[in-house]
């Protein structure tokens, strides 16, 4: 099903004609939602792993329409994953610091650790998109031999060698674009208007984005043709039936995750062995007539001390105790 709203540059796209609801799909709604909370099951058991072994992160970047459902859907699909593992960025506009850097610069900052799961709202994609549609690239303190519109050409063809560079350094980035219909987004908007707790989701400028309607398409469209290949594809999922969106958010999250399959570390026989150790040191305490504490074992004195602890040590204390 994930299949058909995958893009890898091996076809283009006419976001025009890209569905923003799906088809024939009522039916299976409460399938597809329980099939969700199982992938949710298994990305938070794979998230573990993932962080345990700490070869490769993942980088999960959502760009979307206002509305689209962006918030609801990180905040649904990644519930339950462990938070030690995983870092959200929520990217508005720049400072003037960061202005003063490269484009990536901010970005390449919020990049995890190997190990660790990256969420960007938003993402460095906007410098394609609202630089591109309002022009703000004319105002950049930038040579003028950059001051052209090539430099949103240019900035396709260094995004995805940022990417490919990523993929050759340990990070798998799946990329994900909320696909709302004007009718839908419209039917979101007068809800955040009309009920009190929404009102301060809305703002005036959610309107004058809304108005360059068809600029945004096909500067979004010309964003996923350009930028999308094989390693880093995009998927443009229907967002106007949260649930479904949810549904195939989940399963392009735990496609990654699969494809890394991470594992638990294995540990050597020396280190095996070493746990017995450490357990029958455990097991050789005594407990103490006062609350909520016990006699250390003579192998965890020594251990208190920074003596290694041998399998020889534990029986000699074990002897000693018997004695």
């Amino acid at each position: 099903m994930l299949k058909q709203y995958k893009y890898d540059g091996s076809e283009a796209i006419n976001l025009k004609k890209a569905p923003t609801s799906p088809k024939d799909m009522k039916k299976h709604k409460e399938e597809l939602i329980a099939k969700t909370a199982a992938n949710q099951l298994q990305i938070q058991q794979l998230q573990d792993k993932l962080y345990a072994d700490g070869r490769e992160g993942l980088i999960i970047l959502i760009q979307a329409r206002d509305a689209a459902g962006k918030d609801g859907t990180i905040k649904h699909v990644m519930s339950g994953v462990n938070p030690q593992g995983v870092d959200v960025y929520s990217f508005k506009s720049p400072s003037h610091e960061e202005l003063a850097h490269d484009f990536l610069w901010r970005f390449n900052k919020a990049l995890p650790e190997r190990g660790k799961i990256a969420i960007f709202n938003r993402s460095y994609y906007e410098d394609v998109l609202i630089v591109k549609v309002r022009e703000l690239w004319k105002k950049y303190k930038l040579p003028e031999r950059l001051l052209n519109a090539d430099i949103i050409t240019r900035r396709y063809k260094q995004i995805s060698e940022f990417e490919e560079y990523l993929y050759d350094n340990g990070y798998r980035v799946v990329k994900i674009y909320l696909n709302v219909s004007a009718e839908t987004q419209k039917k979101r908007f007068m809800e955040r208007i009309e009920r009190p707790e929404k009102n301060w989701k809305f703002s005036e400028a959610d309107l004058s984005e809304r108005g360059l309607w068809d600029e945004y398409t096909e500067a979004y469209e010309d964003m996923i043709n350009a930028t999308s290949t094989e390693r880093c594809p995009w998927y443009v999922i229907p967002a106007d039936k949260k649930w479904y969106a949810r549904f195939l958010v989940s399963e392009a999250i735990l496609n990654a995750l699969e494809k890394i399959d991470p594992k638990y570390p294995t540990l050597s026989k020396d280190q095996v062995d070493q746990l017995h150790v450490y357990k029958e040191a455990l097991e050789s305490e005594k407990p103490s007539t006062e609350e909520n504490t016990f006699e250390a074992s003579a192998v965890e004195v020594r251990a208190a001390g920074g003596s290694v602890i041998k399998d020889k040590d534990v029986q000699t204390s074990l002897d000693t105790q018997n004695n």
